[in-house]
C-alpha cells in the first residue's frame, strides 16, 4: 500500500447523497487518475482522485449499480459454497480444505496472543474478547503457516523443474494471489490457505512456470498444460470462490 495519506469516510458522513440499496465508503487517493469501484468482502469502496468533487460520486455509483449488484451476488454465492469462518469459541476456520474448530481462551494481561494447532483443534489464547483481536491473532498464525506451506511446495516444484527462485514473501492483497518478478522473487497471499490444498498447489505451479516464461503468452499456457493438466478447473474455482476466502 502506498505510504501516501488516505482518508476514509462513508457517504453519509460526508453528506453525500447515498445511493439507495448500495451502501459504500469513499477513499481519496493521490495515485488514482480516475474514479473506480472496489468490491471486496461484500463491501463497496469508491476510490477517487484527490481533486475530484465528491458530488460526482453518487451518480458514478448509480451508473455502476448493475455491475456492483452482480458482483455482490457472486460474492455471496461464493461464500455460501465455500462456507464462512465463525470467529468465536466453538466456531471454525478453513485450512487447506479442512475445518478447524476454535478453542478460544481469553486471558486478561496476556502480552502476546498464542495460537497452536492439535489435529482439528485450533487453540487461541488472546488478551481480550474482541473479535478484532481474535482475527488479528489468527491472521498472524495463517501468515506463519503460509510461509511453511508455500515454501515446501515451492522448493519441491523448482527442484522438479530445474529452476530456482530468489526470495519468498507472504502478503495480504485484495486482488492478487501470487506473483513472480523478473528476478525470481516470489510472493503469495496467505489467504490461499483458506482454499482447498489443490488450489494452493496450482498457484505455486503457476508461479514456477513464470520462472521460465514471465508473461501470459501462448507459450506460458502450453507450458502449464504440460505441467498441470487440470489447471483450468482450479483457475475457475479460484475465480468463482476467491472473494469468499477471508476470515
Amino acid at each position: 500500500m502506498s505510504a501516501a495519506f488516505t482518508k476514509r469516510s462513508s457517504a453519509r458522513a460526508r453528506n453525500l447523497r447515498p445511493v439507495p440499496g448500495v451502501p459504500y465508503t469513499v477513499r481519496r487517493s493521490d495515485r488514482a487518475r480516475h474514479a473506480r469501484i472496489v468490491v471486496h468482502e461484500e463491501k463497496v469502496e469508491v476510490v477517487v482522485p484527490r481533486r475530484m468533487s465528491l458530488r460526482r460520486v453518487p451518480p458514478f455509483v448509480e451508473e455502476k449499480r448493475r455491475w456492483i449488484e452482480r458482483t455482490l451476488d457472486r460474492q455471496r454465492e461464493a461464500r455460501a459454497l465455500v462456507g464462512t469462518s465463525r470467529l468465536a469459541d466453538g466456531g471454525s476456520v478453513r485450512y487447506l480444505g479442512e475445518d478447524l474448530e476454535l478453542d478460544v481462551w481469553v486471558e486478561p494481561g496476556r502480552v502476546r496472543p498464542h495460537v497452536k494447532r492439535r489435529g482439528d483443534l485450533l487453540t487461541v489464547k488472546v488478551p481480550d474478547a474482541r473479535r478484532s483481536t481474535l482475527r488479528t491473532a489468527l491472521e498472524a498464525w495463517y501468515r506463519r503457516q503460509a510461509r511453511d506451506e508455500v515454501a515446501a511446495r515451492l522448493d519441491a516444484a523448482v527442484a522438479r523443474r530445474g529452476t530456482s527462485y530468489t526470495r519468498l514473501s507472504i502478503r495480504s492483497q485484495r486482488s492478487r494471489w501470487a506473483s513472480c518478478s523478473d528476478l525470481g522473487a516470489m510472493s503469495f497471499n496467505w489467504r490461499l490457505l483458506l482454499a482447498p490444498a489443490e488450489i494452493l498447489d496450482y498457484v505455486v505451479e503457476h508461479e514456477v512456470a513464470h520462472l521460465d516464461v514471465l508473461d501470459h503468452s501462448r507459450r506460458f499456457w502450453a507450458l502449464l498444460d504440460q505441467r498441470r493438466p487440470g489447471w483450468r478447473d482450479e483457475e475457475r474455482w479460484l475465480r468463482a470462490h476467491g472473494s469468499a476466502l477471508h476470515l
